[in-house]
């Protein structure tokens, strides 16, 4: 049993049905709340792994210059060292959006407007020599809610999945971090929830909150089908469980792995 790190952006975004599924396969967690005052690590060191969620804050700095949330810069460069230091990641919405800013990528506003509900992304070819992707279906069900999207992956990052709006739907940096833009971890009540905190959105769109709230939940199970089976080889990753020749090294050179 070892012990993973998640940070937890927003209140309105906890760990939910992702962690029990990572705890069901055999990861300790320890949640971090930053905003409610939690302070971040400055390295992930004694930790296995770190999950970054997502939150309704933008990843990019406002007009001003401040950053969505005053620990960004510090959970950026958490980011960064655990790509570094090879400590799987995983950041999901917000957080792959936070894991592409941190390595050199591009988060922007999205032009196309927000993306809500269910839906289907495609599997890119370089998915099949993923260790986590390779076993997700071609086109596996997902669960949409956001306003931003990453127009520029990071020079060294491996793009996994797309969609026709939104170039830029799961990723890799290196051989052990993974964004996703969608969600995984939602149960029926945090949707609820979240249609309710953005109905003004739901109104721009002539969405029926409540027909969103029953369309994703409906989905559910078939998210839990592809992500939980997701969530368990990267508890393996984290674990040390999995085997070595799934997992690829684009350097060629044993790096060091904090944590393990």
């Amino acid at each position: 049993m070892g012990t993973a790190l998640v940070i937890e952006n927003d209140p309105s975004d906890d760990p939910r049905r992702l962690g029990e599924w990572l705890t069901e396969a055999g990861l300790e967690l320890t949640v971090l709340r930053p905003h409610a005052g939690d302070e971040l690590p400055e390295t992930p060191e004694g930790f296995l792994a770190l999950i970054v969620l997502g939150g309704d804050q933008h990843a990019y700095p406002d007009e001003t210059g401040a950053p969505g949330a005053s620990w960004f810069p510090a959970l950026e460069g958490l980011l960064r060292k655990a790509v570094r230091h090879r400590v799987p990641t995983l950041g999901v919405c917000l957080g792959g959006q936070l894991l592409a800013r941190a390595n050199g990528g591009l988060v922007q506003l999205s032009e196309g407007g927000p993306e809500i509900g269910p839906g289907l992304v495609a599997k890119r070819d370089t998915a099949d020599d993923d260790p986590l992707f390779k076993w997700v279906p071609l086109l596996p069900d997902v669960l949409q809610w956001h306003h931003d999207e990453i127009t520029e992956l990071p020079a060294n990052a491996v793009l996994l999945a797309a969609s026709s709006r939104f170039p830029v739907q799961a990723f890799r940096i290196g051989d052990r971090a993974w964004g996703l833009q969608f969600h995984i971890e939602c149960d029926a009540a945090m949707i609820a929830d979240w249609a309710g905190a953005d109905a003004d959105t739901l109104a721009e769109l002539d969405y029926d909150p409540e027909a969103v709230v029953l369309a994703t939940s409906a989905a559910l199970a078939d998210v839990e089908e592809v992500w939980q089976p997701f969530a368990q080889r990267f508890a393996e990753l984290a674990l040390g469980t999995l085997p070595d020749a799934d997992i690829p090294n684009p350097t060629g050179r044993t790096l060091p792995i904090l944590g393990q």
